[in-house]
């Protein structure tokens, strides 16, 4: 991943064959290195002379979080660093592996005295600027801390009875929360379709719509899926478009899997026209993704350039704008901790679109804070919020209201 540029989640795919306890082990494993990777490779330097070869400084890396991170007993982690570089055509590196490996089971009181590193520049810049230093900071902390799995139920009114049953905890949104999953898909309830995973922030901008109960709603740029499943849950008639068929391919699971119904579009929305106006409709837009950097911290090895996003953004506001019928609600949002991709984005629509109104969120219904609504009626999340209880990715979601 750091040496091709590709996001993590493009890749699990090179993980299917293994079962699925493995396969949750492994990406567990990957993504703990990755979110302490400045602290590990200052650790490893203490060891090194100079840099090793790729091989053997992955193996490294992933020794020393199985170490010092997940407290792995050190003849297994060592012996499986050994493994991994032998494996390959690298094997001349396994003595190198070997004995780093050994030196760092024994370092733990240096490994305590080695901080984490800052965010990255491109990150740690403008959320900055955007919320200050000190809540830089404390969104650093949260980032680098294991992050805990959301769920969201297909029927709220079990939320009480699964909390119990899955032994998690019942946040004042309705999203269920796990400390410690696990095998999500051996939960109860998984195959049951009683809920599905979705970040309790991810959760809220489809719920600043009105009751969509029978209204035809569009989900735009719709994968993975969550906000499909919630509005088909709600009772609405939806359409769900996304650029990609592969990722459709997990909403369509989860579809069948909780027994809900969507129809399911692969297109381009910049090309694609629907056949009627649409009720309401939900624009997760394409974003940068920093809000996220919690639970994927692979975002930080990957500088995203925010011009053509907000090119992109602009041009699906303004074209979801006009599939609305008239008096219908449209929900743009983004998983973004940068104003430039969801505060200045609504206000240049609304200074284009002077009949447009933005619909204020109601604290109480959503269950949040009233802090998290901004003074035009947005919902604005970051990952520090909450951070008793393991943070909330970062959001913004806005609800625009067409003239009737």
């Amino acid at each position: 991943m750091l040496r091709d540029h590709r996001a993590l989640g493009d890749q699990i795919g090179s993980l299917d064959r293994l079962a699925p306890p493995d396969r949750a082990r492994a990406q567990a494993l990957a993504t703990a290195t990755l979110r302490h990777l400045g602290r590990i490779d200052a650790f490893l330097d203490h060891f090194l002379t100079r840099r090793p070869p790729a091989p053997a400084l992955d193996a490294l890396r992933l020794a020393t979080t199985e170490l010092r991170v997940h407290g792995i007993p050190p003849h297994a982690a060592v012996d499986a660093a050994v493994r991994l570089v032998s494996a390959g055509k690298n094997r001349t590196l396994a003595g190198l592996v070997n004995a780093v490996a050994r030196r760092v089971a024994d370092a733990a009181e240096l490994w305590e005295a080695t901080p984490e590193a800052p965010l990255a520049d491109w990150l740690a810049r403008p959320i900055a600027a955007a919320w200050g230093k000190a809540a830089a900071e404390r969104i650093a902390l949260v980032s680098r801390q294991p992050s805990p799995v959301d769920l969201t139920l297909r029927d709220p009114s079990t939320a009480s009875a699964l909390a119990a049953e899955l032994g998690a905890t019942l946040l004042p949104t309705g999203s269920l929360r796990l400390a410690t999953p696990g095998q999500v898909s051996a939960l109860p309830g998984f195959d049951a379709g009683a809920w599905w995973v979705q970040d309790a922030a991810a959760a809220l901008p489809m719920r600043l719509l009105p009751d969509v109960a029978g209204r035809r709603v569009l989900d735009l740029c719709a994968a993975p899926g969550g906000k499909s499943l919630q509005l088909a849950a709600a009772g609405a008639e939806v359409t769900s478009l996304d650029i990609s068929e592969a990722r459709l391919g997990r909403l369509r699971d989860n579809l069948a899997r909780t027994q809900l119904a969507a129809e399911l579009v692969a297109a381009d929305a910049l090309a694609w026209t629907p056949d009627a106006p649409y009720d309401a409709i939900l624009l997760d837009a394409p974003c940068s993704a920093s809000g996220t950097l919690r639970r994927h911290p692979d975002l930080a090895y990957l500088p995203r350039d925010l011009a053509p996003l907000i090119t992109l953004q602009d041009a699906l506001l303004d074209r979801a704008w006009g599939w609305l019928a008239p008096g219908g609600h449209l929900v743009f949002c983004t998983c973004s901790l940068f104003p430039a991709e969801g505060e200045e984005r609504i206000a240049r629509f609304l200074a284009g679109h002077p009949e447009a109104t933005v619909l204020p969120a109601d604290p109480a219904r959503l269950g949040v804070e009233p802090a998290w609504i901004d003074a035009s009626g947005a919902l604005r999340t970051r990952p520090d919020f909450w951070p008793g209880e393991g943070g909330v990715d970062g959001f913004y979601a806005a609800c625009i209201t067409a003239p009737s």
